[in-house]
């Protein structure tokens, strides 16, 4: 970061005949640029004509999509306080270095503010860069093209920009001026796939599995009727309540329901007289956390190769298990206990997490290359930290996209909200009554997501 600073304010310096000051931003203008999207749109204008189509058309996606999440998400910071106060972060956050470190996002891996310029100049570059690509088949001319610097922001802010012909623009067709306004959503729709793309690949050549994971201990699902016993006292009518209060008294506890022993409630069932129950198991007793490295030196890479292992030991026997806690590698012996069937078994489970909604089933086909219950391991130095950088690529790519399809005055999903009206109303006076009733609308609507956070946290 240092580094990156004293080098952009050298820069600035050197070159501030060439920089010109436009509000708060210090703008340097290049030629280049111009030259670059003349080119390019020149050797490729058939396959950009036809790609225009393809743009406008992921757009709607976009926006509808944006709106789907803002209304889930508005749902959320009203009504579920509980899942708030977990993520932690206002509703309205800048992307800046180190944000999963600041707020102690445990779920998100560390962003570095390496991962923050790069990702940075490549989402900017190629989102501007495409609206002049764009641009230049629908015969609207760029102006200027460059880089934008925020002095008064340490580190000092990085952005690109493309300067179009606001006023050749405004007389192009309603479809052309939509195609330039979604072509830079559409360049991080591209950029996020490519990305994406490259990390899997790259995970599967850089990483090897070396450990499970387990998502919990090993529980049953009885009838609260069947209990008969708690602590070796004969019980009738048990209670979720009567169970609870056994609990929080602490340790562990016997609870006998038919021929089965458990040792701890894991949740009741709703609208059920059922009750989740966890057996008194090895991993339970030993309070076992962490990746399943190898039992008895043998190497455990997969859930057959766990199976197995336990397969070959009696219950009561003990085996060493090496496991890693994500910070160190540690060895913990513990007896085989005997499971509902009778084998030996530590006790614990496996089970998908499956999300559930559009985003939910997306994200769990692009996650598919990766088994949650495997730990992985770097086959070289450096590994992890490039594919974290290309996960954020891919992350904020995406989000970027989706965002600035929103239809709000300030985002490229305005006025394409408006040429949308335009496009159905033929009235320039309908357009721009939806235009200004809807970006206020999401404005309030922010401001209220913004007051539910700060109630959970003030």
């Amino acid at each position: 970061m240092v580094i990156f600073v004293i080098g952009v304010s050298i820069f600035l310096y050197l070159k501030k005949s060439r920089i010109k000051r436009e509000g708060l931003l210090l703008l340097y203008h290049t030629k280049w640029g111009i030259k670059f999207i003349d080119k390019f749109g020149k050797k490729h204008e058939r396959l950009l004509k036809a790609l225009s189509y393809v743009s406008v058309i992921v757009g709607y996606i976009l926006m509808i999509l944006m709106i789907y999440l803002f209304i889930q998400i508005l749902w959320v910071y009203i009504f579920e306080a509980n899942v708030v106060k977990a993520i932690k972060l206002p509703p309205i956050t800048p992307l800046i270095p180190y944000l999963p470190q600041i707020f102690q996002l445990n779920f998100l891996p560390p962003f570095y503010f390496s991962y923050w310029i790069i990702i940075l100049a490549i989402v900017a570059i190629t989102h501007e860069f495409f609206h002049g690509i764009f641009a230049r088949i629908a015969n609207v001319k760029t102006k200027t093209t460059g880089f934008g610097f925020f002095p008064f922001f340490f580190p000092i802010f990085l952005a690109a920009f493309v300067n179009l012909d606001e006023k050749t623009m405004e007389k192009r067709k309603n479809f052309q001026q939509m195609a330039v306004l979604s072509a830079g959503t559409f360049a991080n729709i591209i950029t996020a796939i490519i990305a994406g793309i490259i990390m899997i690949l790259f995970f599967t050549v850089s990483f090897a599995p070396s450990g499970v994971i387990y998502n919990d201990y090993a529980f049953g699902y009885v009838n609260m009727s069947s209990i008969t016993s708690v602590n070796g006292i004969p019980v009738h009518n048990v209670s979720y309540g009567f169970l609870s209060n056994i609990t929080s008294q602490g340790g562990f506890n016997k609870i006998v329901a038919g021929n089965e022993t458990f040792a701890a409630i894991k949740g009741i069932i709703p609208n059920s007289n059922q009750i989740a129950l966890y057996y008194n198991s090895p991993a339970l007793k030993n309070n076992l956390s962490g990746a399943i490295i190898d039992i008895n030196g043998e190497k455990i890479t997969s859930l057959d190769k766990l199976a197995s292992a336990i397969g070959k030991y009696s219950p009561g026997e003990n085996v060493l298990l090496t496991m890693y806690n994500g910070s160190k590698i540690f060895n913990k012996t513990i007896a085989l206990g005997s499971s509902p069937e009778g084998k030996a078994w530590i006790g614990i489970t496996f089970e998908n997490p499956i999300s559930s909604g559009i985003i939910g089933s997306i994200t769990n086909w692009i996650a598919s290359y990766k088994d949650p219950h495997i730990y992985y391991i770097e086959k070289f130095a450096g590994a992890n930290f490039l594919y974290d950088l290309l996960w954020w690529l891919v992350l904020i790519s995406f989000s970027i996209a989706l965002v600035n399809m929103l239809p709000v005055g300030i985002f490229d999903g305005g006025r394409f909200f408006y040429l949308t009206v335009l496009s159905i109303t033929k009235s320039k006076k309908a357009a721009e009554k939806s235009f200004k009733f809807i970006t206020y609308l999401f404005l309030v609507l922010l401001l209220v997501l913004m007051i539910f956070w700060a109630r959970n946290f003030f």
